[in-house]
């Protein structure tokens, strides 16, 4: 396996959402406390950035063009060119919670997850949008909503709530997007990190970002026996997804929130992009069918 390269040299405050984008050639990210939208172009090396106005949490491509993102009370489409921004009815109309992490399925119908603002609470609720725009709660009383993804052939999906350490598993139904028999996939130890955001790839493994772990670890979801570990620059690994042309350039987004003087003085480039090219190929991204 290749080295880890950074890619970006202007660090996110709490960098999140890798999304790679297939058609475009390109990775979306988001930066939720900086309130902004960030495009990477491997192809020359630029990050563009968009600012939102609110905090971001996620984004996701769309069939028909353009971006879904999942704001503070609800979801938005948005468009790179124009820079247009049409949000759709708010979900959760408060100022107590926020949207966090969210991913499109197989079918093109987006899960995404909310959280309360101050990280205290269990009152964050996963939902489900299909291409109507329908908004369906299937999980409440969660803590961080947090990683998605889906088993090789799409008969699983995992979800993480970062404050239980443990990476859910549900029976999926691709074909009406229900989920069913929440169990425990496996529970990081005493010395791990906390589980945040996750992908998969063609074998069935999971690749786990681990908060407060400095790493990134492939995992077994059978036993979650660490088969791989990639150790990052960053106390704060929140997210990974795989890109490239091939899809086996796994793209890892860091944060500072939360550092200390003396972390930030000892990891300087915590907060920014990078990547390391793998030996295996990652599951794609999936669009928005709506």
């Amino acid at each position: 396996m290749a080295a880890l390269e950074q890619l970006t040299t202007t660090p996110a405050t709490l960098g999140e959402g890798p999304c790679w984008h297939g058609e475009q050639q390109v990775l979306y990210w988001v930066d939720i406390w900086g309130k902004s939208l960030h495009c990477f172009d491997p192809a020359n090396g630029h990050d563009r950035l968009w600012d939102i106005g609110e905090m971001v949490g996620t984004v996701a491509p769309r069939s028909q063009g353009g971006l879904l993102l999942g704001l503070e009370r609800g979801f938005a489409f948005f468009d790179p060119t124009t820079e247009s921004l049409e949000k759709l009815p708010a979900v959760e109309d408060d100022d107590v919670t926020r949207f966090n992490d969210g991913k499109c399925d197989p079918s093109g119908r987006f899960w995404c997850g909310s959280m309360d603002q101050q990280e205290e609470k269990n009152i964050g609720t996963f939902y489900r949008m299909t291409a109507d725009g329908h908004v369906t709660p299937f999980v409440s009383d969660v803590g961080i909503s947090n990683g998605i993804g889906w088993n090789p052939d799409q008969t699983v999906m995992y979800f993480i709530d970062s404050p239980t350490k443990s990476v859910f598993a549900f029976d999926y139904e691709k074909a009406t997007g229900d989920i069913s028999n929440r169990r425990v996939a496996f529970t990081l130890g005493p010395d791990d990190g906390w589980p945040d955001g996750m992908t998969t790839d063609t074998e069935g493994m999971i690749w786990l970002a681990e908060w407060a772990g400095s790493r990134v670890c492939r995992r077994n979801p059978e036993t979650g026996e660490i088969l791989l570990q990639i150790d990052v620059p960053a106390p704060h690994t929140s997210a990974c997804c795989f890109g490239g042309p091939d899809m086996n350039e796994l793209y890892i987004t860091t944060a500072r929130k939360g550092m200390t003087d003396e972390q930030l003085a000892e990891f300087p480039n915590a907060g920014n992009l990078f990547r390391i090219k793998t030996d295996v190929t990652g599951s794609p991204t999936y669009s928005f069918a709506g």
